[in-house]
């Protein structure tokens, strides 16, 4: 074997080794502390409510496991079992050219990608949330939303695979560059559409009523010097009881969205903290922030695959033995997050960084007391562990550990 088919194992078996030990330590952690409530939410969660949270996230970690052994499995029978070579052996048969050929290679992996994923998402679905009462969602929409899924796959994903593969082909020396101005124009592109053009073939989308909410969260968008096309209420409890809220689109295509299960629960005071600290993203730039690092490494990665596509071994050592810009590009986008995954607590401290940074925005322009409040009502009504493992905290949150962002919020009050 070449030298880079032995590095790959080794990055995947070592990331393979590290996610299902963190995955025990949260799963041993969650279970020590199952018996008591955290003393920083004693009275405001009941032991009931502390268990349901734990024994949740046991479950989804279970579920978790086998997803995350299903895919190495996958992953080596594309690769080194030589799934991707029959795939691309299969396609070249057909006579076609090559941007026909690489576009053909490229979907049917992805739509063979999605149906393998089916049976978990079933059960995740089906079995998992029904079993703690937040699925909603029935089999008619299930299928629903897989066939729209896969409509937009087709409808999105064939012309800009074709596009990419063209450049690749016929932009010489420099394709990477043009490559990363068309995907990053296309992400903007997308960014900007999916609130008006996506979003409402998924769910439905009304401006928030007057009222108590209505007025305060206009008051602080007005104080804060924040335009948007308005503020949404999704009809999220069609599908599930879990609650959020987000920011979409950019520039004039601006929304904010509340989802009625998150409305539901929360009293107006609540919803404006939740509103201020989703401006704190905002107004402390790390929407822009993140795009400007999602898109400079977008170039690191192209200039990558520049370089590795004209390195024969890295064909021939994932299990590929003809060389071209499809399998070239599919390599990477395969094997690439097994050599990136340790950089994700960096990424995780990164995002916990500005979720502190939002909720200090919100303190300023709100209550600090509200959006505790409204913390502990999206923990308790999400059934979100209070007591995760630090280290596997560390490597996949993106959202500081409960009683830690409670307690910043608490300095502040």
């Amino acid at each position: 074997m070449h030298t880079f088919t032995y590095l790959f194992l080794a990055f995947l078996l070592a990331s393979t080794l590290v996610q299902v030990y963190l995955s025990l330590r949260q799963k041993q952690h969650v279970s020590q502390h199952r018996s008591a409530v955290p003393d920083p939410f004693a009275g405001k969660v009941t032991l009931a409510e502390h268990q349901k949270a734990a024994d949740y996230t046991l479950a989804k970690g279970s579920v978790g496991r086998i997803d995350l052994l299903l895919g190495l499995v996958i992953l080596l029978v594309w690769t080194l079992g030589g799934g991707l070579d029959w795939l691309d052996k299969l396609w070249r048969s057909m006579g076609w050219s090559e941007l026909y050929t690489g576009t053909a290679v490229i979907i049917s992996l992805m739509l063979i990608g999605s149906l393998l994923e089916i049976p978990v998402s079933l059960y995740r679905t089906f079995v998992l949330e029904e079993r703690f009462g937040f699925n909603k969602m029935t089999p008619v929409m299930f299928v629903t939303d897989l066939l729209k899924g896969t409509a937009l796959t087709l409808l999105i994903g064939v012309p800009l695979v074709m596009l990419i593969l063209w450049l690749m082909e016929s932009a010489g020396s420099g394709w990477w560059l043009y490559a990363w101005a068309a995907l990053t124009a296309f992400s903007l592109l997308m960014t900007w559409a999916y609130p008006k053009f996506i979003a409402p073939l998924f769910n439905k989308f009304s401006p928030l009523e007057e009222g108590e909410v209505a007025e305060r969260l206009n008051a602080l968008l007005t104080r804060t010097g924040f335009n948007s096309k308005g503020v949404f209420v999704m009809d999220g409890s069609r599908r599930s009881a879990h609650g959020n809220a987000y920011f979409t689109g950019f520039g004039k295509n601006k929304r904010i969205v509340f989802f009625d299960t998150l409305l539901k629960h929360l009293t107006p005071a609540q919803v404006e903290a939740v509103l201020a600290h989703e401006l704190g993203h905002f107004k402390r730039k790390h929407i822009l922030k993140g795009m400007v690092l999602s898109i400079s490494m977008t170039l690191a990665g192209f200039a990558l695959l520049a370089w590795l596509m004209q390195q024969a071994w890295f064909y021939t050592s994932l299990g590929v033995s003809q060389p071209s810009t499809w399998m070239a590009l599919v390599l990477f986008v395969l094997v690439s997050p097994i050599f990136t995954f340790f950089i994700g607590p960096l990424m995780a401290w990164w995002s916990r960084k500005h979720e502190f940074e939002a909720d200090a925005f919100a303190a300023e322009q709100s209550s600090s007391a509200e959006l505790i409040a409204a913390l502990v009502g999206l923990y308790r009504e999400n059934a979100s562990t209070l007591t995760p493992d630090p280290l596997y905290s560390a490597f996949y949150d993106s959202h500081p550990p409960a009683a830690i962002r409670i307690a910043h919020l608490q300095q502040r009050s």
